[in-house]
């Protein structure tokens, strides 16, 4: 716990100046265990107490073993911070040594840690409680805490994570169909997401598969719209990019918009509506649009690839393509029908 004062220094402290309460013991002490301590010729160590409430922290036991003793001053040790973190550390110190809590204390100081720190991963709180992450995901769940609000919750490393990958695994997906070349040290930087993520991502893709698989996508739902689409790091409409419409009517893109104005950018919004991922039309139309979607290199870079015998060729296929998507286009602003002599 942060704020340890004077870092191993002790003071002796008057017993009845201490608070016995708030224990992570539900039961309270054990006496057979307060009278072997009473017992011992070897000094105890320095109980931990928690200076702004004087609190006992660890070492309720050692108290009562002195009070048998006849003494009046205890040699403490001080920690300050606040009254959560002061039990989070007491937690921590009786699972590190002296009696181990039942698992009705751990399981009882893991709800109450979920509603004090609603903010930490279930393996960081399953470390200091002694439970298995799944455990502590199931009573998170059953908590009666306000958890909505939660966007991140940061880990043993102390790195803040997003509560559900989904919208990181959809900007990875948009990064990929910008820049299908990029490594997944950059989509995953890019994302805000792990490299194992980011790999997962690149093959479910490559699959023809949705980057969010079902498990993400239904706990994605029980956050919010504007959370679930959020990446954190990133302002939320950084890649919709700027318009101008002309008096025509026709949207054209601006000079600040990073890539086609349909494409990924969009394309991010198109891939999650449940309409069109899940039906194989939809999937189908969503793989066309993303291999579209490329910014002004991917587009030079291609173009660098064509052979000078083949260039009217590929001009044709190009224009040929490019008349299909118009077509398509058209018919979709008429209602979906298609346009009066194209095919489409």
């Amino acid at each position: 716990m942060p704020g340890a004062s004077g870092g191993q220094a002790t003071e002796l402290v008057p017993i009845a100046s201490l608070v016995t309460s708030d224990s992570p013991r539900i039961a309270g002490e054990d006496a057979e265990h307060v009278e072997a301590l009473a017992e011992t010729r070897s000094p105890l160590p320095p109980i931990v107490v928690h200076r702004p409430t004087m609190r006992i922290v660890d070492g309720v036991h050692r108290l009562r073993a002195a009070v048998l003793r006849g003494e009046d001053m205890i040699e403490v040790r001080y920690v300050e911070g606040s009254a959560e973190d002061a039990f989070v550390l007491a937690v921590r110190l009786n699972a590190e040594h002296g009696m181990p809590l039942s698992r009705r204390d751990r399981l009882s100081a893991a709800e109450r840690i979920i509603d004090s720190h609603a903010h930490w991963s279930d393996r960081r709180i399953a470390e200091v409680t002694g439970l298995a992450p799944a455990t502590v995901s199931s009573l998170r769940r059953r908590s009666t805490a306000q958890d909505g609000q939660v966007h991140a919750r940061t880990g043993r490393d102390g790195r803040s994570r997003p509560v559900n990958s989904a919208a990181g695994r959809r900007r990875a997906g948009q990064v990929i169909a910008e820049r299908p070349n990029a490594s997944l040290r950059e989509i995953a930087q890019e994302a805000g997401i792990a490299l194992a993520t980011a790999r997962d991502v690149r093959l479910r893709i490559r699959e023809g598969k949705d980057p969010v698989p079902p498990k993400v996508r239904e706990a994605a739902r029980e956050l919010s719209p504007s959370e679930s689409r959020v990446v954190p790091g990133r302002p939320a409409g950084q890649d919709a990019g700027r318009v101008a419409v002309q008096d025509t009517g026709r949207v054209v893109r601006s000079r600040s918009e990073p890539a086609l104005i349909s494409g990924a950018g969009r394309l991010g919004n198109l891939r999650q509506d449940p309409s069109l991922r899940f039906s194989e039309a939809g999937r189908a139309l969503l793989q066309l649009l993303a291999a579209n979607a490329l910014d002004d290199e991917k587009w030079r870079w291609l173009m660098g690839a064509v052979p000078e015998h083949r260039y009217a060729d590929i001009a044709r296929a190009a224009r040929y393509c490019g008349e299909r998507w118009l077509s398509f286009a058209e018919g979709l602003e008429h209602g979906g029908a298609a346009r009066p002599g194209r095919a489409v």
